[in-house]
């Protein structure tokens, strides 16, 4: 507590039933001794440390907080970096929809709640904790940061004999560094792990926010017992290093599970294993909050609110297809419908939704499953992803019958999904009958509110950016900087852009006569859809993200 508001504090115990005299002499031996007036009071037993805590909020009108057994959100106290925490002796406890409960022990430390407020990008809703509870949180969290280290540096010196780990102690050195790089991964929002052998050592990286960061080395005389322990967790044969694997790990994070899938490739220099992170703690499943503009949110729903028809989403890997999804069937689920999917793998257990995994070894695939699923009275389909002609032809025959189908295709824009499914074997007149939209999309990375940089843009940088005639010229765009809240890469969290086609009767009678993906875009632009390029420059345009970003993502 700052000195200079002593009295103020001082006056809130007295209003609390503390003895006045008592205060009084220890505010004259704080005076003349130059300590503390806070270490005075408790050291001679004149309040409790829960007695001034209360009091400290009472001066500045917040609330205090027992974090004895208080339920800390794992989610929010990774939050604020941990040079942070120890610097202001700050804590993140909750998070409430874009609002940050912070414990703190000054709460007249504007200084800390400032820091706060820039490297979360939250409000900020202050409430004052003891000091001695939050050393004891902050000491256990040093001691968490300095882990990864400490355990890598063991595995350098103490390299494990027993390649195969099943029996493997839990306090191991290869056990502990496998549950504290996942753990670091999930706290730094990482989608994907991944472990890449080399020649001399295997390399350790996260993928944030859709580019790959480096984090760690490790010998190579560990990463057969790094990788045998990833296959134990994720229940895979750990003796076939010839063929890739899939599983999935199921790991506690706080009072949360965190699920991860497993994938190992062989390669000349041993097995790679990537971990997809399948946390629906970061996902939001509001459609309107995964970046449509309000033009392309209203062409899609109008597909997806219909009750049969074919609704496709199409991207590359890790465009974001599933989440789009999901965020749909949320949208759209109500208990008067019954809604069935079908995926490989299932990613995110959805309440109130029949979700079936798709089992290869099992014959339990695509095309076996979804004859079964429509002699199951199902309103709404999702199909994980159409992969070839017979999954495809059964998801046409299922959006002609009177069911609404939700799927993913992988290709590079909204028109050449029509042609790909031409190509695939389906009936020209099948494909302009079935589908009703195609929503393309990619993510870019949102540029970081707390540093982002405006620019009057030159017109040499519109023509490189290849400005389209249509939009209006930009007064300004943003540049990525670098801050703490960021990690100094300019960016924070990613957004989506959109391409949305509806299949209009013009579209339809277009794909009926095969013609080509121009034709049909050339089309789909005259009826009014943006492409992903003037989308992500609108976003550009608007301070979402940079110009770089958008020609990153889409050509």
């Amino acid at each position: 507590m700052y000195q200079s508001s002593f009295h103020t504090l001082l006056d809130a115990l007295k209003a609390r039933g503390v003895d006045p005299q008592a205060i009084e002499r220890a505010a004259k031996e704080a005076e003349s001794t130059g300590r503390s007036i806070r270490g005075v009071l408790i050291n001679d037993r004149i309040v409790t440390e829960a007695q001034l805590t209360e009091a400290s909020a009472d001066v500045y009108g917040f609330t205090s907080v027992d974090l004895a057994g208080y339920p800390i959100d794992e989610a929010a106290m990774a939050k604020i970096p941990l040079s942070l925490v120890l610097r202001h002796r700050v804590l993140g406890l909750a998070i409430e929809g874009n609002e940050i409960v912070v414990g703190i022990t000054d709460p007249g430390d504007v200084l800390a709640l400032d820091d706060v407020r820039a490297a979360t990008g939250l409000s900020v809703r202050p409430v004052v904790v003891a000091r001695s509870e939050l050393r004891k949180i902050m000491d256990r969290l040093q001691r968490e940061e300095n882990d990864l280290a400490d355990i890598a540096s063991t595995l350098r010196t103490e390299q494990p004999q027993n390649s195969n780990l099943a029996a493997v102690n839990d306090d191991a050195p290869i056990v502990r560094y496998v549950n504290s790089l996942i753990e670091q991964g999930i706290a730094s929002r990482a989608s994907d792990l991944h472990l890449e052998p080399g020649e001399n050592e295997m390399r350790v990286r996260y993928r944030i926010d859709g580019v790959l960061h480096e984090v760690d080395t490790v010998p190579q005389g560990v990463q057969a017992a790094l990788i045998s322990r990833l296959k134990i967790m994720s229940n895979v044969d750990i003796t076939e290093r010839r063929v890739p694997q899939n599983g999935r790990i199921t790991v506690q994070i706080g009072e949360r599970s965190v699920d991860l899938r497993t994938a190992t490739l062989p390669t000349v220099w041993g097995e790679k294993v990537v971990l997809r992170v399948l946390d629906t703690g970061g996902i939001s499943l509001e459609l309107k909050n995964l970046g449509f503009t309000n033009e392309n949110y209203d062409r899609f729903a109008t597909a997806f609110r219909k009750p049969h028809g074919m609704v496709l989403v199409t991207g590359p890997t890790g465009s974001g297809k599933s989440t789009t999804l999901y965020a749909t069937l949320a949208e759209i689920s109500k208990p008067t419908v019954n809604i069935i999917t079908v995926e490989d793998p299932v990613e995110y257990r959805l309440p109130g939704v029949n979700q079936v995994q798709v089992n290869h070894k099992a014959g339990l695939t695509f095309a076996a499953v979804l004859p079964a699923i429509l002699r199951s009275d199902p309103d709404i389909v999702l199909i994980g992803e159409v992969r070839d002609r017979v999954t495809a032809q059964l998801a046409v025959e299922a959006a002609l019958t009177g069911h609404l189908v939700l799927t993913t295709l992988h290709t590079n824009d909204a028109p050449s999904a029509v042609t790909r499914l031409t190509e695939m074997g389906i009936e020209p007149f099948l494909v302009g009958s079935s589908v009703d939209c195609v929503l393309a999309q990619r993510l870019a990375r949102r540029l970081c509110d707390w540093c982002k940089k405006e620019n009057a843009p030159t017109e040499a940088e519109l023509a490189a950016a290849r400005w389209p005639a249509e939009l209006p010229k930009p007064g300004s765009l943003w540049q990525p900087v670098g801050c703490r809240s960021c990690a100094n890469t300019g960016y924070r969290g990613r957004i989506a852009l959109h391409e949305v086609m509806p299949v209009s009767a013009e579209i339809e009678r277009l794909a009926v006569t095969g013609a080509s993906d121009a034709e049909l875009h050339a089309q789909a632009v005259s009826e009014g859809m943006l492409d992903l390029r003037i989308d992500g420059l609108m976003k550009a345009a608007d301070g979402q993200t940079s110009i770089r970003e958008v020609l990153r993502v889409a050509i």
